[in-house]
């Protein structure tokens, strides 16, 4: 009922502002809408058009068939909230103010105020902005959605949520974590991610006489891994827990088509630039029943900077005016989306340091090189955080962990080099036979790390 009220509600404001002539511009001169898509703990090739044999994706699939997919993207953190910092902010973790997980308690704060965000530096220029699904950023009104540039929020503030009570999945009892322009509501019983394709769409459409900005932060597939009945019933044939996991990647994918039929409905398909990520690798965690993700080839896992901790699958679809259905080698990072928006929806950039570079280029052509020579990751506390540098083929991580269990790690493996044009999957330490790049990149990483803290 509330889907059909959401295509009623779009078919009412176009009837009120033809496509053409939406905010008094052609077609040709209205700045593109934008839909960033950001899944949780989706595995590296969690989808059929990244590998995946045993999975059912025809929503992201057509994303890639209808634009560019990237093969060597990067989260600049292999846990949520430093990865969508560095998303919101076009900063890596560190400099934005947030190098690990913030608090899912209610009245702490998260990212600073003083960062700006993709919300901001669009609404500045006229965007209409939204939030739906998880925000893992703040929980205090200044660093909640609607204080941090965004006109419309409805989601959870926290790390997660069960998707039928809404109550905070990891502790309790007394956690109900559900807000709505930045004031608690209840829906008990109601599916979440039925509900952020209605929130999803209803705010599309009530935009539509501006262009819109909505970050559409679906909390699938982390845990609790509870897909619908169907696909439950679809996948019942796999190996626990592959069958549960799969049931939320299928259940992702169909929101995420409901969600585009929204856009369809609207016209603004061809008006309207959709990018889709995941914020880091899958979940080997005891609530993810110890996986279901698969990374493939890549080592590691979410809390990891192997491979698999940080090489996510990502996607740019813009029809008419993007590439369609080609793919893209080069590094990029979720730092870069931030100045790709800006780019292709012809704004001004925040005014000041950005570790994002625009991505236009290297989605035009095929052959232009990778912004980036070198990246830098950095994650935990204490005196030994994890940290790693890639420059160019060569990466280097210091006091690794493996998430993924795919090989014991031991003392002298407390620098891990390779190689990843000779060994993408990182099973072999070859830090011995190459002290001198082990030397190299390690001074890279000092230096950076003292820098990453820099505001200017």
């Amino acid at each position: 009922m509330r889907l059909r009220l959401s295509a009623l509600l779009a078919t009412f404001f176009l009837a009120l502002c033809p496509a053409g002539e939406l905010a008094g511009l052609s077609a040709a001169e209205r700045r593109p809408n934008v839909i960033l898509i950001y899944a949780d703990d989706q595995g590296s090739i969690d989808a059929n058009c990244y590998g995946a044999t045993d999975l059912i994706t025809p929503s992201i699939d057509a994303l890639a068939e209808s634009g560019v997919r990237f093969t060597q993207f990067y989260a600049a953190a292999p846990v949520c909230s430093p990865s969508r910092a560095a998303v919101m902010t076009g900063r890596v973790p560190q400099r934005a103010g947030v190098p690990g997980n913030v608090s899912s308690e209610e009245g702490h704060a998260g990212m600073p105020t003083e960062q700006v965000t993709i919300a901001e530096m669009l609404k500045s220029a006229g965007y209409e902005t939204g939030h739906v699904g998880k925000w893992h950023l703040g929980y205090t009104p200044e660093t909640m959605p609607n204080g941090q540039g965004f006109d419309y929020s409805f989601g959870h503030m926290g790390g997660c949520i069960d998707n039928f009570s809404h109550f905070f999945y990891w502790n309790g009892p007394n956690r109900h974590d559900l807000w709505l322009q930045g004031k608690e509501i209840w829906r008990d019983g109601q599916y979440f991610p039925d509900q952020m394709v209605e929130h999803g769409r209803q705010f599309m459409a009530a935009s539509s006489k501006k262009p819109f900005f909505l970050y559409w932060a679906i909390n699938l597939p982390h845990y609790p891994l509870q897909g619908k009945e169907k696909w439950r019933k679809q996948y019942e044939h796999l190996p626990s827990p592959r069958n549960k996991y799969a049931a939320f990647i299928s259940s992702m994918d169909e929101a995420i088509g409901d969600l585009l039929v929204g856009l369809d409905e609207l016209g603004q398909r061809e008006n309207t630039v959709v990018i889709y990520q995941s914020d880091h690798g899958h979940s080997t965690e005891d609530r993810t029943f110890g996986g279901g993700g698969s990374a493939g080839p890549y080592r590691g896992a979410k809390f990891s900077l192997f491979e698999g901790g940080i090489r996510v699958p990502a996607i740019i679809s813009w029809p008419g005016r993007l590439p369609a259905g080609e793919v893209r080698g080069q590094m990029a990072t979720n730092c870069d989306w931030l100045p790709t928006i800006a780019d292709l929806c012809g704004v001004d950039l925040p005014k000041r340091r950005l570790d994002g570079i625009s991505l236009r280029n290297v989605i035009s052509d095929g052959s232009a090189a990778s912004p980036h020579q070198t990246f830098h990751w950095q994650t935990g506390g204490g005196r030994s955080p994890q940290w790693a540098v890639r420059d160019g083929d060569w990466k280097l991580i210091g006091n690794p962990r493996d998430t993924s269990n795919k090989a014991p790690l031991d003392k002298n493996d407390d620098r891990f080099l390779v190689n990843l044009a000779d060994d993408v999957t990182e099973m072999k330490n070859v830090a011995a036979d190459h002290p001198e790049i082990v030397a190299r990149l390690t001074q890279l990483h000092d230096a950076w790390e003292k820098d990453s803290a820099s505001e200017k």
